[in-house]
């Protein structure tokens, strides 16, 4: 009987968004593009997975957010 060797399995990177600045006064669109990514208020985070959707709408909110990569 063999034994299978255990792969180690790429770990998935996540980015933890932490609203930093309130919406009000910007852009309509910027507010529903936080609130779309699940964030409702100052100085809540949320965790999201990493990919190209996500981080456009990151872009366009960069100057109300902090964002932080994180591997799990």
């Amino acid at each position: 009987m063999t034994k299978k060797k255990e792969t180690a399995q790429p770990k998935e990177k996540v980015l933890r968004i932490t609203l930093v600045k309130s919406a009000i006064g910007f852009e309509k669109s910027q507010g529903e593009t936080a609130r779309a990514l699940g964030l409702r208020k100052l100085h809540t985070s949320v965790v999201q997975p990493d990919n190209s959707t996500v981080r456009g709408m990151v872009w366009k909110i960069r100057h109300l957010v902090e964002v932080e990569e994180v591997e799990q």
